[in-house]
């Protein structure tokens, strides 16, 4: 009698790039979930990308095996996903878009290296302005499409479930709504297809009982759009959300889940929107974006929606694109 031969799981590898609050605790999110193997740490600054590395490799022994170590552009061989969080960081007070051209142009030094380095990972962008990072990124690295894919409203979409399941006393998980558009001020609420349980918001309205106005939900999406400003103002910065954010994101390329996500990719021919990058529910599998779900949305979302897009248009004409 034969005995099988075991299946050898193949093992996976991480680059971030950029080793501030958010990559550092993208890393840790990512370490903590025991999604990969190996963990390559690159920033300019070495010696702190090194003091990460080791304060990571200390926590080890507490979680699945993983060995972390900092590095530089061609250690990122081999990896299965690069995150790049690397730039300048949004200050209290400043639009994302503000820091678009020098972001852009750290963009413009990163990209063509991480292809060299690792032609066949999947890029995850989370720096900001993340939809012009993420347009640069996928013009000048030479990924193909599918595999350059920005947070985009990921955090947003997050945000609005959370206020939406306080306003409702329901639990997150139960909501489903989007935030789609710019990740930034010209982002759109998509309250025609948000529902409780498979009911539509107006519907499950007389069940909460607590009679939204429309002037309440505008209040409520504002706080949603604002939030990054309320948080900045407060600590600094923001990085625990945004680093769960793509943790279930690099979670779901790895594990193949075709799940729906809202992120930033470019766009071709969507309600009229071509060449530039914005957010759209996607599905999300082991070679990236698998393709963006056309949603069905009312004529004034879909106005606000090219709206957003032509903002970014302009913000990517002054930088070059």
């Amino acid at each position: 009698m034969t005995t099988a031969t075991p299946a050898v799981r193949r093992a996976t590898k991480l680059t971030v790039v950029g080793t501030g609050l958010v990559g550092a605790t993208a890393a840790y999110s990512i370490m903590a979930r025991g999604l990969v193997s190996e963990i390559v740490l690159i920033d300019i600054n070495h010696q702190r990308a090194e003091g990460e590395a080791m304060d990571l490799n200390h926590a080890a022994p507490f979680g699945r095996p993983v060995r972390v170590r900092a590095g530089d552009y061609p250690d990122a061989e081999g990896s299965d996903i690069i995150i790049v969080a690397a730039g300048a960081a949004q200050k209290a007070g400043q639009s994302r878009l503000s820091l678009a051209k020098t972001n852009v142009e750290i963009m413009r030094q990163i990209a063509p290296k991480l292809h060299e380095a690792a032609p066949e990972a999947v890029v995850l962008i989370i720096s900001n302005p993340v939809d012009i990072l993420t347009y640069a990124a996928q013009k000048t690295s030479g990924y193909p499409v599918p595999r350059v894919i920005g947070s985009g409203t990921l955090l947003d979409t997050a945000r609005f479930r959370f206020e939406l399941a306080n306003r409702c006393s329901v639990a997150p998980s139960n909501i489903h709504a989007y935030i789609i558009g710019e990740h930034g001020d010209t982002e759109v609420p998509v309250w025609s297809l948000a529902n409780i349980a498979g009911m539509r918001l107006k519907d499950y309205c007389p069940i909460c009982g607590r009679g939204c106005t429309d002037d309440d939900l505008d209040q409520l999406f504002q706080k949603v759009k604002n939030a990054a400003y309320a948080v900045i103002e407060r600590k600094g910065a923001t990085y625990y959300a945004i680093a769960l954010g793509v943790a279930r994101l690099a979670e779901a390329i790895l594990r193949d889940e075709n799940a729906v996500l809202t992120v930033s990719t470019l766009l071709d021919d969507h309600y009229g929107i071509r060449d530039v990058c914005l957010s759209l529910p996607a599905i999300i599998c082991r070679e990236g974006i698998r393709e963006v779900i056309p949603l069905k949305l009312t004529d004034q979302e879909a106005e606000a929606l090219r709206r957003s897009a032509e903002t970014l248009r302009k913000v990517l004409d002054s930088v070059g694109f």
